[in-house]
């Protein structure tokens, strides 16, 4: 038995935590099975990113004729490219490794930590199986999988989730996904613009859904003039021959009946490579949490108190894990708060307003705060008001589509902001900055002075136009649909 001050699990936003405690002069030790760097680094936002901003640049040359420049795309070594983006990755994993490795005070342990008792654990598997480790603090933050659903026949057909799908060095013929959110719309684009066929098949109406709805609809149009997309559909059966995939998808009723519409017709949709994207869940099934006082909610997830700490004495948890927002920068935040929590002389609770999104496809969507649909659900009152990019001068030189829409309360404090177009996740900051940093209302926008003809302006005429309120804008609402 190995004893320490700290014990991590995981190595994503734990290690800023980690880090901190080693300043301290603290033992750390760190169990981690695999690459470290967590997710986000090896299998989520980076390469991602990474790989959607070739497809970026290569959808930028097939838009060129729109400003009367004749490019053509001559060849696209694909493989190359996502080789370059892994190889860039393991390198960043690596330097973790490395910088873990040659620290007199973190000690690093190879396998899944399973714990025996409250303040022990076991690493099972990897290269340190067996290895039992005490310490007086825990940190829980091993992350979350991708979810797969109940599909018949799902166990026994080869599909792919986002970890191998980043890793594929061929893009197939025909791409079928199947789930609605960021991640199906991500790849969608990264596969669709160097030549997939894609069919989408989601249950929600919308795709994107965690979104503002008007935003969802907007983006669910653009991907159907694209792509082949089943909003409003579950996968209920696959099955593989020959390279070949089928998916049964049945049209699904959303809301309070939610289920299969009964005696609805089925879609049959055929590929050559099926991507489930369809969430993730939580990692604290692997822990043996039964061995310990720490709870996890009906979802799964890891429950802890506003500063992060679990039921169990010493145990803190935060990331992916304890599901409030499945989020980088989420977990780095909450990272933040962990550190001055188990570290300070203070106790202070996770800030989580103001807590911004991003989705990285084409057209971009991002959004922060309340959405119309919670606000009209709960009988709040509130106004809005949407501006078009193109009604600006940089967002016409772009030919850009796309919409900035605001939500105040009627005294003016912003509620929340919503974007579908260029830079979404870029142009959304100077709204989070506002909330957070600023007055949180209106005037932080209208009295900044805003540089012309920048995209930012996009933002300055949604907060400063005339804002309808959302009781009398409902019938509005219903029409758009």
């Amino acid at each position: 038995m190995e004893t320490f001050d700290f014990l991590f699990i995981g190595s994503g936003s734990g290690l800023d935590v980690a880090n901190v405690a080693a300043n301290q002069g603290q033992s750390v030790a760190v169990v981690e099975r695999g690459r470290l760097g967590g997710t986000c680094l090896n299998r989520g936002c980076i390469p991602s990113k990474l790989l959607l901003y070739h497809a970026d640049v290569l959808e930028t040359i097939e838009r060129a004729d729109e400003f009367k420049i004749d490019a053509t795309v001559e060849d696209v070594d694909f493989a190359e490219i996502v080789r370059e983006v892994n190889e860039e990755v393991h390198g960043d994993s690596e330097s973790i490794r490395n910088g873990l490795s040659s620290s007199p005070q973190h000690s690093l342990f190879d396998g899944e930590a399973r714990f025996v008792d409250e303040r022990t654990i076991e690493v099972s598997g990897g290269e340190d199986d067996g290895a039992r480790l005490q310490a007086e603090t825990i940190l829980v933050a091993a992350g979350s999988r991708p979810a797969i659903p109940p599909i018949d026949g799902i166990e026994s057909v080869d599909y792919v989730t986002s970890t191998e799908a980043l890793q594929l060095e061929t893009p197939p013929d025909h791409l079928v996904i199947v789930g609605g959110g960021y991640i199906a719309a991500e790849l969608a684009q990264f596969f669709g613009t160097f030549g997939s066929d894609i069919t989408i098949v989601g249950r929600r109406p919308n795709l994107l859904p965690e979104a503002d709805e008007e935003v969802a609809a907007a983006f669910t149009d653009r991907y159907s003039d694209r792509f082949t997309v089943h909003t409003g559909h579950a996968a209920t059966a696959v099955t593989e021959d020959g390279g070949e995939f089928t998916v049964e998808a049945h049209p699904y009723e959303y809301g309070e009946a939610a289920g299969l519409v009964e005696g609805a017709d089925t879609v049959s949709v055929t590929g050559d490579e099926l991507l489930v994207a369809a969430g993730r869940v939580s990692n604290a099934d692997t822990l043996n949490l039964d061995a310990t006082s720490v709870q996890t909610d009906d979802r799964g997830f890891i429950e802890t108190d506003e500063y992060l700490r679990t039921d169990a004495e010493g145990v803190w948890a935060l990331g992916d894990i304890v599901g409030e927002y499945l989020l980088k920068h989420s977990a780095n935040h909450e990272a933040q708060t962990a550190a001055r929590n188990i570290f300070g002389s203070e106790l202070r609770p996770v800030d989580y307003s103001a807590m911004p999104f991003a989705v990285f496809a084409s057209p971009e969507v991002a959004g922060v705060g309340a959405r119309e649909e919670t606000l009209r659900a709960e009988g709040r009152e509130y106004a809005t008001n949407t501006y078009r990019y193109e009604d600006t001068a940089r967002g016409d030189a772009m030919k850009a589509e796309g919409f900035v829409k605001v939500i105040v309360d009627l005294e003016g404090e912003i509620l929340g902001c919503h974007i579908v177009g260029p830079d979404a996740s870029t142009v959304i900051q100077e709204v989070v900055v506002a909330m957070k940093a600023g007055s949180g209302t209106v005037q932080d926008i209208r009295e900044s002075v805003h540089i012309h003809p920048a995209l930012p302006e996009v933002v300055q005429r949604a907060f400063s136009g005339q804002f309808s309120r959302g009781s009398d804008h409902d019938h509005d609402h219903e029409h758009h649909h």
